[in-house]
Formats: C-alpha cells, sequence, structure tokens
C-alpha cells in the first residue's frame, strides 16, 4: 500500500508540473522562469528526476507484488531456439491435468490452486514421509515440503486405483526406461518423468496434442529425430522416445546445470525456466523461483518426487500392481516389406490388439518396409512360426491389404499429426473462415488448439494438422503449399472458381454478403449463410473464399 501510494504521488507531481503557470527553477525562492527555453530546460530537469523515482518505485513495486501475482497468462512464452516446445499457456499440458489409463481415459483435473492452496492431510507422520525420502538416496535431490506431501497423498489417497494401473505397467517399462538413462549417463530416477507425464501410456494425447508416454509436441520431436508419417508415429514408441527424452534432458541439464530445473524445462520449456530465473533475480534454485513458474509446472516437482515414492513405497500404502497383458518378452524383427498386423494376425494368430500395444508407433497398423527397414517387436512365444511363415505372411493378401486406394488415402489423412502449420488470426476472422480455407471442419480447429467455444482473438496463433494444413491453388491439381501464417490471396486472383457442387468467390475490397449475393442468379444472402456456417454478424474480408451455391 506504501509504495503504490508514492507512486501515485509521483503521477500527481507530474501532472501538476505540466498544467501549474508558476514554473520555478528548483525551490520558492528562486524568481519565476520568463522565457521559453528556461521553461524547457526546467521541465527537463523535473521530469529526468520524476523518470528516475518513478524507475526506482516500480521495480521496488514489482519485486513485492510480482512473486505472488504471477500467473501463467503473465508469464508469456518465449521463442526458444534449443527446445522449441510449445510454451503457450494453452499448450502447457503434460498429462498432470489429464490421466489416461493403458486402454481408456479418466479425466481427473488436477487442481493445482487446491494443492497450493490446501493441505492435504494423512496418518503417516510427516517423519516418515521424509525418512523414506531420505532412504530412497537419489541423485536427485527429493526434498519435502506442503506440495510434496499432497502430491504423494493424491498418488496413495485419492486416486489410488489409477496409481495401481501405473505400478502395474511401470514392472515392464520402467526397467528399460532406466537402461537407456543409463546408456546416457543419466540419473536412473528420470523414469519417473513417464509417470507424471503420461501414466505410462503409450498412446496418450494431451489436450495440446502432445503425444505418447513422453508426451512430445510435433516440432521438438522432428528436432530430437522421431519419425512422424503418414503410417509412422515414433512419439508413441516407448523406447525410440525415451532415447528422445533422454537427449532433451541432457541437453538441459548442459543449460541450467541442475536437475531439478532440467526436469521443470520439460514441462513448460527452457524459455519459460530461464524467464523465471531472470523475474527472481538470477536465482537458480527451484523453489526460489517457484512463483514465477507456470502453475502446472510449479506442480511437475512435486509430482515428480510423489511419483518416484510411490514406485518405491506402494506396498506400504497397501496399493498392489495388477496383472497386465504386455508379453514379458518379444523378439525384434526387421521388416524391409508392406507388413500389415492383421496379416501377422491371420497366419500366426497374434491378436492384433498386442501388435498394437508393442508396435504402438504403426498408427494404421501397417509397417511400410518398403520406404526403409522398420521393426517389428513380436512376443517370444510366438517367433518360430514368424520366421517359419515369413514368407506366407508378407503374401497373404497383399493386394487387399494394399491396394492403391487405401494407401493413398492414408498418404491424404498426414498422419497423426501431419505437417503443422501456424495460422495467425486476423481481423474479422472467425473459426468458420479459417476451417473454410484449410479444408478442415470448425470441430478439428477447436480440438488441434484446445478451444472450449468459438471465440478467437486476432493475432492468436492456431496449430492446423494434416490434410487440413493447406490451402487450396487456383488449380485443383496444383501442388498445395502451406501459407505463412500471414499470407493473404493477392488482389489479382480471379473472384471465382468453379467445383461441382458450388462456386468459390474470393471476397474483395467493399465486399458484403448482401452484395455478393446480389451478383449471383438464384442466390440469396440465406443460401451464403447456410453453405459456409456463417451468421448474419460474420464479418468477410479481402481475400477471403466463400461457397456460392450454383444455380440449379
Amino acid at each position: 500500500m506504501h509504495l503504490r501510494r508514492n507512486f501515485f504521488t509521483v503521477i500527481i507531481i507530474l501532472f501538476s508540473i505540466l498544467i501549474s503557470g508558476n514554473l520555478y527553477a528548483g525551490n520558492d525562492k528562486q524568481p519565476r522562469i520568463r522565457t521559453k527555453k528556461q521553461m524547457i530546460e526546467y521541465l527537463n530537469f523535473r521530469l529526468d528526476s520524476l523518470q528516475r523515482a518513478y524507475d526506482s518505485l516500480l521495480t521496488d513495486y514489482q519485486s513485492i507484488v510480482e512473486p505472488v501475482n504471477a500467473t501463467e497468462e503473465e508469464i508469456e512464452a518465449e521463442e526458444d531456439p534449443l527446445f522449441p516446445i510449445e510454451n503457450t499457456p494453452d499448450n502447457i499440458d503434460s498429462l498432470l491435468n489429464i490421466w489416461y489409463l493403458q486402454k481408456s481415459m479418466t479425466d481427473l483435473e488436477t487442481d493445482f490452486e487446491s494443492i497450493e492452496r490446501d493441505t492435504l492431510t494423512s496418518n503417516i507422520p510427516d517423519s516418515v514421509y521424509i525418512a523414506r525420502l531420505q532412504k530412497m538416496n537419489s541423485f536427485i535431490p527429493l526434498p519435502f515440503n506442503r506440495y510434496v506431501k499432497n502430491s504423494i497423498i493424491r498418488y496413495t489417497d485419492k486416486i489410488p486405483s489409477i496409481t495401481q494401473n501405473i505400478i502395474s505397467l511401470s514392472t515392464y517399462y520402467l526397467p528399460q526406461f532406466e537402461e537407456i538413462f543409463d546408456q546416457y549417463d543419466l540419473p536412473k530416477e528420470l523414469k519417473a518423468m513417464a509417470v507424471i507425464e503420461s501414466a505410462l501410456n503409450p498412446t496418450a494425447v494431451s489436450r495440446a496434442r502432445a503425444r505418447g508416454m513422453w508426451q512430445f509436441m510435433y516440432t521438438t520431436a522432428k528436432r530430437y529425430g522421431l519419425q512422424m508419417t503418414s503410417f509412422v508415429d515414433e512419439r508413441y514408441d516407448p523406447i525410440t522416445s525415451c532415447h528422445a527424452a533422454a537427449a532433451y534432458l541432457k541437453d538441459a541439464y548442459m543449460i541450467f546445470g541442475d536437475w531439478t530445473l532440467a526436469i521443470a524445462s520439460y514441462n513448460c520449456g527452457a524459455g519459460n525456466v530461464s524467464k523465471a530465473i531472470r523475474r527472481a533475480g538470477g536465482k537458480t534454485d527451484f523453489w526460489q523461483i517457484y512463483n514465477y513458474l507456470p502453475r502446472e509446472t510449479r506442480g511437475y516437482i512435486p509430482a515428480f518426487v510423489a511419483a518416484l515414492y510411490v514406485l518405491q513405497y506402494y506396498p506400504e500404502h497397501n496399493i498392489a500392481p495388477k496383472p497386465i497383458s504386455l508379453p514379458a518378452h518379444v523378439d525384434t524383427f526387421h521388416v524391409n516389406k508392406m507388413l500389415h498386423f492383421q496379416q501377422i494376425s491371420d497366419n500366426i494368430g497374434i491378436p492384433v490388439q498386442t501388435l498394437r500395444e508393442v508396435n504402438p508407433q504403426y498408427v494404421h497398423d501397417i509397417i511400410p518396409g518398403t520406404e526403409k527397414t522398420y521393426i517389428l517387436r513380436i512376443p517370444h512365444n510366438y517367433s518360430m512360426q514368424f520366421v517359419d511363415k515369413e514368407d506366407q505372411i508378407y503374401a497373404y493378401k497383399d493386394s487387399v491389404f494394399f491396394n492403391t486406394i487405401t494407401i493413398n488415402k492414408i498418404k491424404e489423412t498426414g498422419g497423426s499429426d501431419g505437417q503443422r502449420i501456424i495460422h495467425k488470426v486476423r481481423k474479422g476472422e472467425t473459426l468458420g473462415h479459417i476451417a473454410m480455407k484449410y479444408h478442415t471442419s470448425v470441430a478439428n480447429l477447436k480440438r488441434w488448439n484446445g478451444l472450449r467455444g468459438n471465440t478467437i482473438r486476432v493475432g492468436q496463433r492456431l496449430s492446423i494438422y494434416g490434410s487440413g494444413s493447406t490451402v487450396a491453388t487456383k488449380s485443383s491439381t496444383a501442388t498445395q503449399t502451406a501459407p505463412s501464417t500471414t499470407t493473404t490471396v493477392a488482389s489479382t486472383a480471379p473472384s471465382t472458381s468453379s467445383t461441382a457442387n458450388y462456386t468459390i468467390y474470393t471476397v474483395k475490397k467493399n465486399d458484403t454478403l448482401w452484395g455478393i449475393a446480389s451478383q449471383f442468379t438464384g442466390v440469396s444472402l440465406n443460401d451464403i449463410l447456410q453453405l459456409n456456417g456463417f451468421t448474419k454478424k460474420t464479418k468477410i474480408y479481402p481475400g477471403m473464399k466463400i461457397r456460392i451455391k450454383k444455380a440449379e
């Protein structure tokens, strides 16, 4: 309150100087300023002094208020050349917020505000938690505080059935992850990150379209060598994506020199962590920059500590793993021909679902071996049958599974993500306009960008994927290319082009929907509204393309 009052005092003084008719050089005893030159010099002097006072007060005010009031909206994302994770608040979305089980999803929203605000209780004394964490002798520090305790209680008491599933899957996946982190000379405790990212579900998909057990966004996955095509998405491969996660974490540790900060950057990006460090005056301890981080990242480290605790001490909380269907041992084969899971299943009896579980990276049950050599994992007990019948398997109904129509249709869909482009919303645009421009649906736009309503704002960036990420050119047979985020249609483009059922009209300057309708025989304003999903309040802009029904 004191600083705020002083702040407004400075503003009042400045205002009074500007409107005052009695201007003095520095004190009341000096003569009145009589010339314009004297007035200008005096004002410059006073303004410089007030600017210094303003800067000083503002710095003090921010140092007290900002740590308390910092929110995700205030901690805006920065471009991060090393780790191009989508760092916007909408996209900071690990599966701490959405828990995915192995074959189904349970939406258990984590209320980080309550975890920070409340104090969950347990019949286990704090001293026992502390002793257990210390006994784990972790290379990565495992502190104990109210946030960590709340996270532990949530795992053990609030969501025990989900924790039971996690423990069950951990016996299969975590030993493999430990081996990978050991290859990179990284702490094995990092395996727990897969727990808080995806609850160990290899096919998890977040609202922000991060995919797989290690929750990679498209751009970061590309940077770390994961392949994503119409047929293959290696983000879904727990082993391959774990190698990418290990490489990321190794790079992050090289930057921050602290495992807690490296882990935090996996959630919100190195840019956000670096910004938090700057805002905290250069402090490099997670708990000292805590209030400057996005809310979910503030909960990430407590959840990491809690996950390690639960993986070690779940028996003490009467949590028992369930039997799992995943095979104990798998053999790996190299595939250099087109191969469909159904070909394998029909010939040697492996359930297609089992093949999907151990080969989740093949998003259409097809291994495109003609592109390059891929690996196939099959349960050990089927290995000899596969070897004996390999030629028969490849030849089985190959003309059915790999006919041109089927393969082209898969390629047109662009795989699980397709090529991603970013569209920057311009004045007058609606979701309907943008969906039409990229030949997709409003539902897709909302799903891809985590939108709950139809409201968008000027300057907002929308992600567009798959076959929808291209804009039609003048000729339907021309090559399609993704536009930049600020691409507009040239004013010299033709105003109309035709398709089988409707005409495409390119909006010109000063056009109105009513005026456009009047240019076409038998076309009413309502026809345009219905065909394009518009309302009477929909705004149009030059270069926009709208459908006009053909006269019958």
